[in-house]
């Protein structure tokens, strides 16, 4: 070519301008998607491209939400059934226990405060089943309170259980001891009467008035709930309670109830809080939730990276048409908005199917799992390991916004260095040869 027609060709580049992303951008950018056979190498690029980047998306908006279902459940039925700050008493017994507890009820932020005396026991029920339990004496007033409690009895009544005589017992307690409503189930503390032999250990029938079942299988496993002159009795405590549980009506502010609730107890106390107590689980909860947020990003960078190894072979392959393309009077800006559109095109739908199978995902979680559990006889979320009887998921807006806009946003980040470089293709070099 002559050093006029190179003259010619860049005076056109230059004169020559189009409105930005106009159709025939779109439709050349478009036609580039399109798979053709000599295209086939930068066809399967881009299908895993979008695979990965819907893949991406997907679990990490499944894994986000099943994390936000774990806190919210575990909070709840944890919070439900223990009280957010524990107050205990120093230096004498805690004999005065109705007064205080008024005193602390009274305190703003406090809605509902109970005293309570509890212990460890064995248990035993039908035949030679035993198991050990959490012994909890409460107020029938009190166990009403307990929402986790009151509203998951699934037989018998909690109604006037300060005068039934017997105990309320999670389900998977009773199925351990083969216990049903009515039948009577032994307990036996270490912590008896003092004879001249030595502490004997206590040992008492009561029957089961109720069976609840929390949802949370370490609880409905474990805890036994008693009328509180009955544990009194039991656990030597006459006339007296271990310690009271307040409960907030913010529990994630609780530390700064503690000291108000120190001093409406008006005697010496010292007081901790449901954070003090779970602190190591939580903390590793959230630990968790970020390493799995960290790992599950890297697959949306590596797809990310895929599509800018699969425009480079592109601008490599469409050389000549980029070149025709300038000399037709296309602009540089035009030969890079049609490869950004073609990059940003796999970005966005496999940003967008991801965030739609995610979404789906997550609304069905627990028939998808019951379905993969028929399917392998196996059961994938044994509520023996991971506390809760159903797997949870609680979608949170703004973490879905989030990680769309970060798949958005490093699908775009991926196009603009190769459709750069398309842009600066010199079309006399490229069409020197031709």
């Amino acid at each position: 070519m002559s050093a006029v027609a190179e003259t010619e060709v860049k005076d056109t580049a230059k004169t020559s301008s189009t409105k930005p992303f106009a159709r025939f951008e779109w439709m050349i950018a478009g036609r580039y998607l399109r798979s053709r056979r000599k295209d086939a190498g930068v066809s399967v690029i881009a299908g895993f491209s979008f695979i990965g980047i819907l893949l991406g998306v997907a679990a990490l908006i499944i894994v986000m939400s099943v994390m936000n279902g774990f806190r919210t459940e575990l909070l709840t039925r944890i919070l439900g059934v223990n009280g957010h700050v524990v107050m205990r008493a120093v230096d004498t017994p805690l004999t005065d226990f109705n007064e205080v507890t008024e005193r602390i009820s009274k305190v703003a932020g406090v809605t509902n405060a109970m005293p309570l005396v509890q212990g460890q026991a064995l248990v035993s029920g039908a035949g030679n089943a035993r198991s050990f339990a959490l012994v909890k004496g409460v107020r029938g007033d009190d166990l009403m309170k307990l929402g986790p409690v009151a509203n998951n009895v699934i037989l018998g009544t909690i109604g006037a259980f300060d005068a039934s005589g017997g105990v309320a017992i999670g389900s998977r307690l009773a199925q351990t001891l083969g216990l049903s409503l009515g039948e009577n189930i032994t307990l036996i503390s270490p912590d008896g009467d003092a004879t001249p032999l030595g502490t004997m250990p206590r040992v008492k029938a009561y029957p089961v008035v109720a069976i609840f079942e929390i949802g949370l299988s370490d609880f409905d496993a474990a805890y036994v709930y008693m009328p509180f002159p009955e544990a009194q009795l039991f656990f030597n405590a006459e006339n007296q309670a271990q310690s009271i549980e307040i409960f907030a009506a913010d529990p994630d502010d609780v530390r700064n109830l503690q000291g108000p609730v120190e001093q409406a107890a008006g005697r010496p106390n010292y007081t901790t809080t449901w954070q003090q107590d779970n602190q190591s689980f939580f903390s590793a909860l959230q630990v968790e939730r970020n390493v799995m947020f960290i790992i599950l990003t890297l697959i949306v960078l590596v797809a990310a990276l895929n599509i800018i190894s699969g425009l480079f072979m592109l601008v490599k392959d469409k050389g000549r048409d980029i070149a025709i393309l300038r000399t037709m009077g296309a602009t540089r800006g035009s030969v890079m908005r049609v490869f950004f559109i073609t990059g940003a095109s796999i970005g966005v739908s496999g940003t967008l199917a991801g965030l739609f199978l995610g979404v789906v995902f997550c609304l069905n979680i627990e028939n998808i799992r019951q379905f993969f559990s028929w399917i392998s006889g196996r059961s994938l979320f044994d509520p023996e390991f991971y506390f809760l009887s159903r797997l949870p998921a609680e979608i949170d807006v703004s973490e879905v916004v989030l990680v769309t806009a970060m798949a958005l946003g490093l699908s775009f980040l991926a196009t603009i260095f190769p459709s750069w470089k398309a842009s600066t293709l010199d079309p006399v070099e490229a069409l020197r040869y031709e």
